[in-house]
């Protein structure tokens, strides 16, 4: 290999690469097919909705107070009610998992009511999902109260909270999770484009003895290391454009940003998967390993550690400062934005220039490993 540049060389290698992308059934299946899955799997298999809600519900009083709270929890949009007179049966319900909470309506509930005393009901909540029984309370609690403020209006009698609030979604106002899903899920696949195709690309090349008979031309090694990125950078934004398409107008996600922005962090995002998956195969010569580490090192980072399904600043700090070393911590919050919010420039320049950063990092190591390994 030599220093020098050549058009035609460049232009030849680059034709060799792309052909044999199209070539392979498996790096179009990565490319075309799996990320739709992903936006299927994420757009109507995954939510965090919690809506209607499984519960029990054991109204041990007759009175009239105690039919109509039952019929506020049986009318409520959040739950899906299942009546029983006794608790018993409903306890047994909630141990297996069919129920995630019981509201118990006791004996004496009407006669509280009516001597106008406190009359307080009792919630039962599934603790191993603490998300689902901290919600099963909070909204029983809710219900309970609107139901409490109605009756107290059909008597004439206003009930003035002390705080009164009044809350507004901003960018989603339905509170839709596949607003935010969605756009996380585009950054795996860019992923899965950018790190775990490229990392298969020279250990290809080692598996198939094809990178010994490349070393006996004068091939330069940016001519070397660029046809091979150039390529999947095309690839990737071209799935990404796919990706968008079906986001907007299958799952009805809103596109408030522009088409500049969406690129701009999309190419930018590019660099570091590129990159990280360059280093790899070169680091690796084996495209089973070489597939292993991108799953490591890139997949489950960025889908455990980007913020995209867990929230950051939950984490412990250490595992928060864990998350600045992962290139997609940096994409999924503009991404999101070019979707549900619109363009933030400002936002964008910070996470373009960190993503570039990495990008210049494993390239810089690629290229240093790659030729020590050739040498």
């Amino acid at each position: 290999m030599n220093d020098r540049f050549y058009p035609r060389r460049f232009m030849a290698l680059l034709v060799k690469e792309s052909l044999q992308i199209l070539r392979d059934p498996s790096t179009m299946l990565i490319a075309f097919v799996l990320p739709l899955l992903l936006l299927f799997l994420f757009g109507y298999g995954v939510s965090l909705d919690t809506a209607r809600t499984r519960i029990g519900l054991a109204v041990q009083d007759s009175s009239e107070a105690a039919a109509s709270l039952a019929g506020a929890y049986r009318s409520s949009r959040w739950f899906e009610v299942q009546s029983r007179r006794d608790v018993t049966s409903l306890k047994d319900e909630l141990i297996a998992g069919h129920i995630r909470g019981i509201v118990v309506i006791p004996s004496d509930f009407g006669q509280r009511v009516a001597a106008g005393i406190d009359a307080p009901i009792q919630v039962i909540t599934d603790g191993s999902l603490p998300n689902t029984a901290s919600f099963v309370a909070a909204y029983a609690e809710g219900v309970r109260a609107t139901w409490a403020e109605g009756r107290a209006l059909d008597r004439g009698v206003r009930l003035a909270p002390a705080i009164a609030p009044l809350p507004r979604f901003w960018f989603n106002p339905g509170l839709e999770s596949r607003f935010a899903l969605i756009p996380g899920s585009i950054s795996i696949v860019m992923t899965m484009i950018g790190t775990l195709l490229t990392a298969l690309v020279v250990a290809r090349e080692w598996e198939r003895g094809t990178l010994e008979a490349l070393m006996a031309t004068p091939v330069s090694m940016g001519e070397f290391l660029a046809t091979k990125i150039i390529p999947y950078f095309v690839l990737g934004l071209g799935s990404m454009t796919l990706c968008v398409v079906v986001a907007v107008f299958l799952f009805g996600v809103p596109f408030r940003g522009s088409i500049l922005a969406l690129y701009a962090v999309g190419a930018a995002f590019l660099m570091p998967a590129l990159g990280q998956g360059l280093l790899i195969s070169a680091a690796t010569k084996n495209q089973f390993v070489a597939s292993q580490v991108a799953l490591l090192t890139a997949f489950m980072p960025g889908l455990l550690l980007s913020g995209f399904l867990f929230e950051i600043g939950s984490m412990p700090k250490f595992i928060q400062g864990m998350t600045y070393a992962v290139p997609a911590r940096y994409f999924i919050p503009p991404l999101t934005s070019v979707f549900v919010v619109g363009d933030l420039w400002p936002m964008f320049v910070r996470s373009i220039l960190a993503m570039l950063g990495f990008g210049l990092l494993f390239f810089g190591l690629a290229f240093r490993v790659t030729r020590r390994r050739i040498a």
